[in-house]
């Protein structure tokens, strides 16, 4: 059975779309079937049910994912330990991170890359449900994510920093702390209840008995940004954004009063007997930055 075909197979199970998956895999769509056909062969079970498209995985093929996921990720963890012995790591880093952690990537970037210069990383913007299933799918090598609100499990975590939150409008004005209560009364745009971003203010709301209707949602915190600086809607967000709007003159940022706890958040690898090098690197990386942070 070859790794190429199994590997034809997952991504095509993750695209759900032929074309989509011949692309991802830098090969034609007639080479991406012709493969599947083989292995569909080898194993004297059809693997994908498709009518001219892809319409989805067989009970057999559903059945064999996983194992198919396992395979191929301890192909690439058998390669990681063999160049953790002779030389510097080589090939791609796949990162997720939920955007509320995006301002500290660059750090993490640095790092990484500064400590295994044969890489390259890539980074994709991941809920934190997202980022949990792309580990147990083996389609990421790490996660940053929150720690503690709804905690991820299997995982190994290194807390890189606690989230603080700023609330941010376009009026001039005071820059001292408002309460929860001064938060409420704005109208606001804010992430959709889909981030967990956006379910940690709806719970830190609630515990001051409020309840907030947003006129507007988004999944990113530059969407929200262009919204506040039109003049009409104001937003919360964490404080590590704030070097995006440092010296804008339309912004007007204050401090929110925390008075519950504050969420961390951390870098998370799959908790796998043996760890892969590279998850292994990652979390080194994840704890001189934590250090570097607790000392700021």
């Amino acid at each position: 059975m070859q790794l190429r075909a199994l590997r034809y197979f997952v991504t095509l199970a993750r695209e759900k779309h032929f074309a989509r998956a011949a692309e991802a895999c830098g090969i034609t769509q007639p080479t991406l079937s012709s493969a599947l056909a083989a292995l569909e062969g080898q194993l004297g079970k059809r693997l994908v049910e498709r009518d001219r498209r892809y319409i989805g995985l067989t009970e057999e093929g559903r059945a064999m994912l996983p194992w198919a996921q396992q395979l191929l990720a301890a192909h690439e963890g058998m390669i990681h330990s063999v160049e953790a012995l002779i030389g510097p790591f080589h090939g791609e880093f796949r990162l997720g991170a939920i955007p509320a952690a995006m301002p500290c990537i660059g750090a993490f970037t640095r790092a990484m890359l500064t400590a295994h210069p044969g890489m390259t990383l890539s980074v994709r913007s991941q809920t934190s449900r997202e980022i949990v299933r792309a580990i147990e799918a083996f389609e990421i090598d790490a996660g940053v994510t929150y720690l503690d609100h709804e905690r991820p499990s299997n995982v190994i975590v290194v807390p890189l920093y606690p989230e603080r939150y700023v609330f941010v409008t376009a009026s001039p004005g005071s820059t001292s702390e408002v309460s929860w209560q001064d938060v409420a009364r704005h109208p606001l745009c804010l992430l959709h209840q889909g981030m967990q971003n956006r379910r940690i203010l709806d719970g830190l709301l609630s515990a001051h008995d409020l309840s907030v209707a947003p006129r507007a949602t988004a999944d990113s915190y530059i969407a929200l940004l262009a919204m506040v600086r039109s003049g009409e809607l104001a937003t919360v967000m964490p404080d590590h954004y704030l070097g995006l709007i440092e010296g804008a003159s339309w912004a007007c940022v204050r401090p929110i009063v925390m008075d519950v706890p504050i969420s961390r958040v951390g870098l998370i690898v799959g908790d796998r007997v043996p760890l892969d090098p590279i998850a292994a690197a990652a979390l080194g990386c994840a704890r001189g930055m934590a250090g570097e942070w607790a000392t700021d």
